[in-house]
């Protein structure tokens, strides 16, 4: 799917991309986050005597929540202005690059504290609405990820001069 999705954005405007970012995955994962880390309280208390209960789930929820809270003002306040005015400055991109690696282990955890998201034979219905909607989280910000790393953190490569309309050698005239 994120191959997909980046061949889809990757000749589209600067200004296009980043408003899909953060129409699509910014206001989702705030959205997103606080209900599921409510759900993973409701369910830790509920069920904290089950096997499978995954203990600390709202916890690393609310890790979650404050690391890309935080991660994704810097990009609205700093690095997205700049990239839309077509500046592409290496540090900026190099610290939100370095925290997306983070946010892929804290998904790495997420997806190990839930089972791949798969809930336990006979979860109520709560339970499995939990690991349905990490499971989206998962897919959601792996995507948000791969689009920016892979299309809009990259500098758009400058096109060969055209004689004629870029340059004359003086043989036009």
């Amino acid at each position: 799917m994120s191959q997909q999705l980046i061949q889809q954005w990757q000749d589209a405007p600067v200004n296009e991309l980043i408003q899909h970012i953060l129409a699509n995955y910014h206001e989702k994962h705030r959205r997103q986050l606080p209900e599921l880390i409510q759900l993973a309280r409701k369910i830790e208390d509920v069920h904290n005597d089950h096997q499978e209960c995954p203990v600390g789930l709202a916890d690393l929820l609310s890790e979650m929540a404050n690391e890309l809270d935080s991660h994704m003002m810097k990009e609205e306040q700093i690095l997205f202005p700049m990239l839309a005015g077509g500046i592409y400055p290496s540090g900026p991109i190099a610290v939100m690059e370095e925290e997306h690696g983070e946010h892929e282990q804290l998904l790495e955890r997420l997806a190990n504290l839930t089972h791949q998201g798969k809930a336990p034979r006979g979860a109520c219905g709560s339970w499995i609405m939990l690991y349905e909607g990490t499971n989206e989280l998962m897919s959601d910000l792996r995507e948000h990820i791969a689009l920016e790393n892979e299309v809009l953190f990259r500098e758009p490569v400058a096109s060969a001069p055209q004689h004629g309309k870029d340059f004359c050698c003086g043989s036009c005239q």
